[in-house]
């Protein structure tokens, strides 16, 4: 059984920085790509970046590009999400995905608030 846990989430002013992560249980990180994604209110989830488990190459969307690292510890089998010059439109709820073998899995959620 595979989970995804995510914690590090939190209220932080604009321009400071907070980091994600997310604990994978069940299968080994190594051989996982691994994604995040966010959500803000009354938006779609979206895509924010992404760390390949066999490249290692990373992926972002636009918005966060420049501010943000994915990176991962297969040691520890957690992925992380550096967030720094945060905006108040990064203000969202923040999920890890996983697929494997054509199944999605998506951790709980963390909820990331920037105030202004």
């Amino acid at each position: 059984q595979v989970q995804l846990v995510e914690s590090g989430g939190g209220l932080v002013q604009a321009g400071g920085s907070l980091r994600l992560s997310c604990l994978v249980s069940g299968r080994p990180l190594s051989s996982i790509t691994m994604r995040w994604f966010r959500q803000a209110p009354g938006k779609e989830r979206e895509f924010v970046a992404s760390n390949t488990w066999s490249s290692g190459s990373t992926s972002y969307v636009d918005s966060v590009k420049g501010r943000f690292t994915i990176s991962r510890d297969n040691a520890k089998n957690t992925v992380y999400l550096q967030m720094n010059s945060l905006k108040p439109e990064d203000t969202a709820v923040y999920y890890c995905h996983a697929r494997i073998n054509s199944l999605d899995y998506w951790g709980q959620g963390t909820q990331v608030t920037v105030s202004s």
